[in-house]
């Protein structure tokens, strides 16, 4: 039986500054009214194993929700302690399920990030993998290019149209426009998509022989089953020996038992907003448009507004990205190079790298609608059945004020109701919570006052969800 191994571990920093840290561009709805991770796990065929998810610990929530948001059960949520890449989380899943299943099922691994549009091709794909991985081949998909394109991975074979698989001879690193356009050229190469299929057994048989140190840490990892619901959680100061390679050097570079199956399927990685606008639907002129924007005499560019009205006249191939806290401007030959501002705002330690205006929660989220020297105002919404954690604050105040639903207070030692335009304050250093036993959003404006109003101004006594 076929298991999908979901890899969400991915930044997205070249889709700045709407994707960031605490929410990467797969939990977005960039392609439709899914996020992208939804939408891996929705094309999957129906007659496999429920996924398994790999991801770190800060986004353990979000993949939760979203989850629950398409009601897909799971066969575990993996929490690394930091990202390693590849090998290591598809060694993590590996494990766990060699441990729980007897049958040795096939893993079908699937970055969380991707687009793929021709769902009959990529089940096909899938069909031909499984008959290979049966017979102990390691298999990855490999992308019939469309350009000599610089931003992915090649992988080299002897391509045979009449057979739907050829034996892997190289891996190849992203390469310049000189050798991408010898690749292209060429048709020996693939794109390599990062997708891969194998058996439990024979993918951890050949990590032993290739890379024995990988397969040890994260056997040490799992010494202890440390189960919360669906979460697992490792034994961190073991994951963090663990050496950080992709499953392409660590595994199926050496192996002499790879092969590829070329898939045409209208993929994308999504990786930077130039592939994102090839997404996208386009008006006469070329132009991709999402939100509020109104354009004149404009050509071949992607306006992206997430709150407010975007006006352009008479520009070119530009891409123009606006969100509450940051505005990006680039020319689309630069889609790649976002990466490098981003470097630019990480040795600023800008907030902007890491959340935007909105903060999503495992409760609801808060948007921070003003700040100032001594007070910050918020929007807060805590969904039917939820709470916040049981806390209090050194530094601030705040005064709630109930703009929709029903609030359960509890301050101090009186617990009450609040309703619609009802309002009640939080005296600095007093336990607090707020809870919605209602069956509808309950949002309030939170107007915060005191001398530092930082997140880390919170002293957990209870918290449903585990957080420090």
């Amino acid at each position: 039986m076929i298991t999908p191994v979901i890899i969400s571990g991915g930044s997205g920093t070249r889709l700045w500054p709407l994707s960031r840290k605490a929410r990467p561009k797969q939990f977005l709805n960039l392609i439709n009214s899914s996020s992208i991770f939804q939408n891996t796990i929705q094309r999957l065929p129906q007659n496999i194993q429920s996924p398994i998810v790999v991801c770190n610990e800060d986004h353990r929530f979000l993949v939760a929700e979203q989850l629950r948001e398409i009601n897909c059960a799971t066969s575990g949520i993996i929490l690394e302690p930091t990202a390693k890449n590849t090998a290591p989380a598809i060694t993590l899943a590996a494990l766990k399920l060699s441990k729980n299943n007897q049958n040795d099922p096939i893993l079908l691994v699937l970055p969380a990030d991707h687009s793929i549009e021709d769902i009959r091709s990529f089940h096909s794909a899938i069909e031909i993998g499984k008959d290979l991985a049966m017979k102990n081949k390691l298999i990855t998909f490999g992308i019939q290019p469309t350009s000599p394109d610089t931003g992915y991975g090649y992988i080299e074979a002897n391509i045979d149209n009449n057979n739907p698989y050829s034996k892997i001879k190289s891996f190849n690193e992203k390469p310049n426009e000189k050798i991408a356009n010898t690749y292209f050229k060429s048709g020996r190469y693939l794109w390599n998509s990062g997708m891969f299929m194998f058996k439990c057994s024979v993918f951890l048989k050949e990590l032993e022989k290739f890379q024995p140190k990988i397969l040890d840490a994260c056997k040490k990892s799992f010494a202890k089953e440390l189960q919360d619901h669906d979460f697992i959680r490792l034994i961190n100061n073991e994951f963090l020996k663990c050496p950080n390679l992709s499953v392409d050097y660590a595994v199926m570079e050496n192996t002499s038992n790879s092969f590829v199956i070329p898939l045409d399927a209208n993929w994308s990685d999504i990786g930077s907003w130039d592939s994102l606008m090839k997404s996208k639907s386009k008006d006469s002129f070329g132009n991709a448009i999402d939100g509020d924007v109104v354009l004149q005499d404009v050509e071949n560019s992607f306006i992206y507004s997430s709150n407010r009205l975007i006006s352009a006249v008479g520009v070119k191939n530009l891409i123009v990205v606006d969100t509450s806290d940051a505005l990006l401007v680039l020319d689309k030959s630069n889609s790649q190079n976002v990466k490098d501002i981003v470097s630019k705002l990480q040795r600023s330690n800008r907030p902007e790298l890491s959340d935007n205006r909105k903060v999503f929660r495992p409760w609801g989220y808060f948007d921070s609608i003003d700040i100032g020297k001594t007070f910050q105002v918020k929007r807060i919404c805590v969904k039917p059945g939820e709470k916040i954690s049981l806390q209090k604050h050194r530094h601030r105040s705040e005064h709630w004020v109930v703009v929709s639903g029903i609030g359960k207070i509890t301050c101090g030692n009186e617990i009450f109701n609040l309703k619609e335009n009802e309002s009640t304050y939080i005296p600095k250093g007093e336990i607090h919570r707020l809870e919605n036993d209602g069956d509808i959003n309950l949002e309030i404006i939170e107007i915060q006052t005191g001398d530092y109003l930082g997140e880390d101004d919170i002293i957990r006594f209870e918290d449903d969800y585990q957080r420090d």
